[in-house]
């Protein structure tokens, strides 16, 4: 897959440190690169559901930015992206002190990119989403 901006690491770099409820959850940058994107959240108490694991709202939110963020790669300067749709499995319950993401791209368009996330506390695979990410005008997105 092929960027269509030299400076899409620093663009996806900026969409996390320019997002308050990501930071507020701790979301944390590891990787990106090309159609992809990698992510990692420590678990603190607060994130836990009343059974003990991690919430379901809190995985849900690291996929659909990790793959927001899988999707920026591959926009070009003057476009930005928007979640449209998805859709989430979760496979089995998250007990873990930290949870990591990958996302990637399965289909780039013009106007959807379909991208492919997996959450995994420490190796076992806890959710699994597909994700719609619209591509708008960078202006549409503006305050």
């Amino acid at each position: 897959m092929n960027p269509r901006r030299p400076d899409y690491a620093e663009y996806v770099r900026s969409i996390f440190d320019s997002a308050a409820f990501i930071r507020d959850l701790g979301v944390q940058l590891v990787d990106v690169g090309p159609g992809f994107c990698e992510t990692a959240l420590v678990i603190a108490p607060r994130l836990l559901q009343q059974h003990g694991f991690v919430h379901a709202g809190v995985s849900t939110t690291l996929a659909d930015h990790t793959a927001g963020g899988a999707a920026a790669t591959l926009i070009g300067p003057d476009e930005a992206v928007l979640t449209s749709e998805y859709k989430i499995h979760f496979l089995r319950p998250g007990r873990a002190d930290r949870l990591t993401c990958r996302a990637a791209v399965l289909k780039a368009g013009s106007m959807f990119h379909v991208v492919e996330a997996e959450v995994r506390a420490t190796d076992l695979l806890i959710a699994k989403m597909i994700a719609t990410v619209a591509v708008v005008p960078a202006e549409k997105t503006r305050r």
